[in-house]
């Protein structure tokens, strides 16, 4: 059997739909797994400079993971071809950045464990963009929209059961837990936002790989900007970043690790827009829930009534995924969508053809992909490189955690990580 024959059974025995549920699952395993390097903040460590250690991750993984997997021809190409959308980019990074500050004073205040439900409103807030600007769920079904919206509340819901439980353990300080539950809401509804970028950008015809690109351009200046004006200056940033030195490699990896969950978050937004898509990622709450409970004690002291919150706001979460997993988008919700797609290419003066091949999951390019060049190789080298000096000036974290716990979740994390690639490469090329 020839390449294209077996991509084409391939993309016969695994359909948009499906490709876009799993790489919202995988998603959110990635995304919960990778804040769990923000629990430094109880530590003493400024959340700008959190931030800052986060973003260089972010921006290292967001060049070095795509232009490994695709080469640099691939991204300059296709970033040549949808040049009206760099400034949504940047956009798109540095309202991240600014949630993303919000949620570090979130879990400073209110723990991880709170923190996360509270900032998954986001989902809502996407789920309405998605519906307002790019036509999703409109002529969908009466069963779809019931899915959709119920199986979206569901997993809000959960959430919230989620926090209230958690209200009930020791160890929070009600002079910030109001602090802390502002600032976890204010970056729910500053991601909710961000995902309009998003969304604008697939139906464009841009590959994810090459939108994170400038993505992490927005979110490196925004950072930086931030962190300079809240300590009063870039002499006193370095100084903070200094001092911080000794826990550096662990922010630097989980901004790195950030990167898998957010591209799977990308192309989950782009097969099955972000009504879909961004509830999926939304299970990272249980994630994150595994990660506070398990690995760092969080549910210490918690009562049996709280512990059964918590039992019926997981699977209340579960139960609102899977509706959402099942509600596929049919004929008249996809004309829809294609109607967004058409307003796009009358704004932009873009090829509907072109936009077409890339919702189908095929390379959208013009031409062909110039071929790669020896030097990308080194894109990895460069990463165990810049790891392996960050690493050997770290010290472990002066904090109590489960060290069992957290190999088993780093494996299924990883697990998810297989899957997730498996069926983009098989699907789309990752295209």
């Amino acid at each position: 059997m020839s390449g294209a024959d077996t991509r084409a059974s391939a993309e016969n025995s695994i359909s948009l739909h499906q490709l876009g549920v799993v790489c919202g699952l995988a998603a959110g395993a990635w995304l919960g797994a990778a804040e769990a390097p923000t629990k430094l903040v109880t530590m003493g460590v400024s959340p700008f400079v959190i931030t800052l250690g986060m973003v260089g991750g972010v921006f290292v993984a967001r060049w070095t993971i795509p232009m490994t997997l695709k080469g640099s021809g691939f991204l300059f190409r296709d970033l040549r071809q949808n040049a009206h959308l760099l400034v949504w980019a940047l956009m798109a990074g540095m309202l991240w950045v600014v949630a993303n500050t919000l949620t570090v004073f979130a879990i400073r205040d209110v723990g991880l464990s709170i923190a996360f439900p509270l900032w998954n409103s986001n989902s809502l807030v996407g789920l309405f963009w998605g519906w307002l600007f790019f036509h999703e769920l409109r002529g969908a079904s009466t069963g779809s929209w019931v899915k959709v919206m119920g199986g979206a509340t569901a997993i809000a819901v959960g959430a919230a059961m989620l926090a209230y439980a958690t209200t009930q353990r020791s160890g929070i300080h009600s002079g910030r837990a109001l602090l802390g539950v502002l600032a976890a809401l204010g970056a729910g509804a500053l991601w909710g936002t961000q995902y309009i970028p998003y969304r604008k950008a697939y139906i464009s015809g841009i590959s994810p790989l090459s939108f994170v690109t400038i993505i992490a351009c927005g979110e490196l200046l925004a950072t930086v900007a931030l962190g300079a004006a809240f300590h009063g200056g870039m002499g006193a940033l370095f100084q903070q970043l200094a001092m911080a030195r000794p826990v550096l490699f662990w922010l630097f990896l989980g901004g790195f690790c950030w990167v898998f969950g957010d591209l799977f978050q990308q192309y989950a937004a782009k097969y099955i827009g972000i009504g879909r898509g961004i509830p999926l990622s939304n299970t990272n709450q249980l994630w994150g829930l595994a990660w506070g409970a398990l690995v760092f004690g969080e549910f210490a002291g918690l009562s049996t009534a709280g512990r059964g919150w918590v039992i019926a706001g997981s699977l209340l979460m579960i139960a609102g995924a899977a509706a959402i997993a099942m509600a596929s988008a049919g004929a008249s919700e996809l004309r829809s969508w294609k109607a967004a797609m058409e307003r796009e290419c009358c704004r932009y003066g873009l090829d509907a053809q072109r936009l077409q091949r890339a919702l189908r999951g095929e390379d959208a390019l013009d031409q062909a992909p110039p071929q790669r060049r020896w030097w990308e190789a080194l894109a990895p080298l460069a990463v165990v490189c810049l790891l392996s000096v960050l690493a050997s000036v770290a010290h472990r974290p002066r904090m109590a955690f489960d060290s069992g716990w957290m190999l088993i979740l780093m494996a299924a994390t990883g697990l998810f990580l297989i899957v997730g690639a498996t069926f983009l490469w098989k699907r789309t090329r990752f295209c």
